[in-house]
């Protein structure tokens, strides 16, 4: 991260409920913009938007629970969607606004999408970037996803996933960073290293891997009546190179959204979107989030 860049970012705690979030923050904007990373991110995977964005808002980026420098419930069930949707709605009042922009990737867009769905009256916009709706990857759910996605289903079992995911000093994760980019170099040595010291942080990894466990099968193969529709402006960005989640998975989001919609693809970039096409995201937010 530049001097100038990090020189923007403040850090802070923020106490919601029973779980202490550390957060970054940038800008003194009249307007709260969250954002929300994904595994196996933290607040860091934000690092440009932060400084991109804070000349015209308020922009925090949290750990979510479980990460980084934010507390670590031991439970499983201590990270449902629900909860992870709540903290959101704690950070909203922590900062002492009615409503917030949500913007979110990977598990930070699924945590997002229930936000929204829960909460539309404390959402003022809401960007998602490469996870759609969880009833739309249900609905265009095939075997070629599942096999592209098959590391969600390993992350299920006991203790295994932790041993694999920690041993030679984090070099698996490490790896599926640097590999799984459109481009090479996207995530630098540096960046590495900044990530390691989040995952080294104790119980880090089992959190992360209890988003998976706690919400992956009761969410994609679980039985319930279908969520409502999306009532609040929306965007979503798709990275098209992506591995994991497949340009089939996110089709037909707009379907689901019963608000201004709009969709950008962006060819040249895999699942890291905000830090592979660092400016087109931020370009696009910013003209999102303008009124």
């Amino acid at each position: 991260m530049s001097k100038n860049t990090n020189d923007k970012i403040e850090f802070d705690f923020a106490q919601i409920g029973g779980v202490k979030l550390h957060y970054a923050k940038a800008g003194t904007g009249e307007k709260l913009v969250l954002l929300l990373h994904g595994f196996p991110e933290f607040w860091y995977s934000w690092r440009h938007q932060l400084a991109d964005l804070s000349d015209e808002y308020t922009v925090v980026a949290p750990d979510l629970r479980g990460y980084n420098l934010s507390d670590k419930p031991q439970n499983k069930a201590d990270y449902d969607i629900e909860l992870l949707a709540d903290d959101v709605i704690g950070l909203i009042d922590h900062f002492g606004v009615e409503k917030a922009a949500i913007v979110g990737h990977d598990w930070g867009g699924g945590v997002a999408w229930a936000v929204a769905g829960r909460n539309p009256e404390r959402v003022s916009k809401l960007a998602c970037l490469q996870v759609p709706p969880a009833s739309v990857w249900k609905k265009n759910q095939t075997l070629k996803q599942f096999f592209a996605s098959w590391y969600m289903f390993f992350f299920q079992i006991p203790k295994l996933p932790e041993w694999k995911l920690t041993r030679n000093d984090y070099q698996s994760l490490a790896v599926a960073l640097k590999t799984t980019t459109a481009e090479k170099g996207v995530f630098t040595t540096a960046d590495i290293k900044e990530y390691k010291r989040s995952w080294s942080e104790s119980g880090a990894i089992t959190a992360a891997l209890n988003y998976y466990r706690a919400n992956i099968i009761k969410r994609m193969f679980g039985r319930g009546p279908d969520p409502e529709k999306i009532k609040v402006p929306t965007l979503f960005i798709y990275g098209e190179q992506d591995t994991a989640i497949l340009p089939d998975t996110i089709e037909g989001v707009g379907d689901f959204i019963d608000s201004e919609y709009t969709e950008l693809r962006i060819p040249e970039s895999g699942h890291w979107v905000q830090a592979e096409a660092r400016q087109k995201v931020t370009d696009a937010l910013r003209e999102f989030l303008a009124d």
